[in-house]
Parts: structure tokens; C-alpha cells; sequence
């Protein structure tokens, strides 16, 4: 079983102290820090770019997980490797030539990591899943932060999980995931579970019991706590 990792999501900081907020979320027990970047063209929002990402690197020693919502996306990835992304995953969705881009990524000596949109098939990623370290399903439209998850996800997440079989690939739920609902999403079969609005609620005295209150839901429905 893969090891099961909380990832907080910083679109959900305060962005006027964002290095302070990213250091006091991972200290407060966040594993990796989600990085979302959109563009305003591929999905209806612009969050940053990697001289932002780049600026805060230095807060803590923990991953930076880089979800790029964006396209064309070859064109960035240098930029984001140099910035300190240790995983870049890219939509399936944002490209014609995703082998390339992975390959791409891999070059660049970073884990890759491929993102499926609600509306795409998990078929998607089936002729890559040996040319990646990650599957990155969406529970929500990406573009915002704060959106419910969609119940449906639940059926992909484990038909991804089937077809990800005894490969070294983690598999990472991202939108709308809570305390409430974390159980479901593990048990589905994912082991990266991103959070941004459930993790960041309350301010930085509350971050570490949202980020236990997830991860002890999810590790009962792994069965590694009672």
C-alpha cells in the first residue's frame, strides 16, 4: 500500500503572507506542498507563475507538487524544474503529445505526474502509466478553489487504482476533499489527498487539527488506525 500523504493546497493561503503561511502549514503536518498554477486560458482563473513559486522556496525543505493548469505547457516547464518543483504534473487534457511532455519533465530529472479533468476518461493515461509517478484526479472543474466534490469521482478513483495495478504511482484526489470525505476518497483506492479550503480554515492555529482531522479519516479507511 502506498504511504498516505496530506497535501495542502496554497491557492487556499493568504496570499499577502504566503511564504509565512506555506511554512506554518507545513509545520503544522502538511507532507507536501500543492502548488496549483492556471493560466486564465486553459482553466478560467490565473494564480501565479514559477518567479512567485521560486520566491517561496526556500520556506520549508518539504516537495513542492506542481499541478499545471495550463496550456501549451511545454514551453513552462524549465522555468517551474528551475523554480523548485520536485513533481510537475500537466493535464492530459493541454496538449496533443503528452508522452513527450512527460518525457520532457523526466529530462528536467523531476517526477511526473499526469491530471484527468472530470469529464475525461481514465483511459486517458492508460498508454503512460509506465512513464509516470503520479495520477492526478480532479474531484472539481479546475479554475477555483472551494468547490464540493463531485460523488462520481469516487467510481473513477478506483477504476484508476485498477488500472495503476502494482506500479510505483501514487494517486492524488484533488477538489472539495474534507475530514468528512476522506474516508470515501481513500478507501477508493487514492493515497495523496489534496486540501486547500479544509486545511487553511480557521488560520494558521487551526491548520494542524484540519490536516489530523484528514488524515486520521483516512488512515481508519485504510485500516492503519482504529
Amino acid at each position: 500500500m502506498r504511504s498516505l500523504r496530506i497535501c495542502p493546497s496554497i491557492l487556499s493561503a493568504d496570499f499577502s503572507r504566503l511564504g509565512e503561511d506555506v511554512r506554518a502549514v507545513m509545520e503544522a503536518g502538511g507532507d507536501f506542498v500543492h502548488v496549483d498554477i492556471m493560466d486564465g486560458h486553459f482553466v478560467p482563473n490565473i494564480s501565479f507563475g514559477p518567479a512567485v513559486m521560486k520566491s517561496i522556496r526556500h520556506v520549508t525543505n518539504k516537495p513542492f507538487d506542481v499541478h499545471l493548469m495550463i496550456s501549451p505547457v511545454d514551453p513552462y516547464l524549465d522555468a517551474f524544474a528551475e523554480g523548485g518543483a520536485d513533481i510537475i504534473t500537466v493535464h492530459a487534457e493541454a496538449g496533443p503529445h503528452l508522452h513527450r511532455t512527460l518525457q520532457a519533465i523526466r529530462k528536467l530529472g523531476k517526477k511526473a505526474g499526469v491530471s484527468l479533468n472530470p469529464g475525461t476518461h481514465p483511459s486517458a493515461v492508460e498508454y503512460v502509466l509506465d512513464d509516470i509517478d503520479l495520477v492526478l484526479v480532479m474531484s472539481v472543474n479546475p479554475g477555483f478553489g472551494g468547490q464540493s466534490f463531485i460523488p462520481s469521482s469516487l467510481e473513477k478513483i478506483a477504476c484508476v487504482r485498477d488500472m495503476i495495478g502494482d506500479r510505483h504511482i501514487d494517486l492524488q484526489v484533488d477538489g472539495g476533499v474534507t475530514a468528512e470525505n476522506a474516508g470515501q476518497i481513500a478507501a477508493a483506492g487514492a493515497n495523496w489527498l489534496v486540501a486547500g479550503s479544509a486545511v487553511f480554515k480557521g488560520g494558521a492555529a487551526k491548520y494542524a487539527d484540519n490536516i489530523t482531522a484528514i488524515r486520521k479519516t483516512a488512515l481508519i479507511a485504510r485500516g492503519e488506525m482504529v
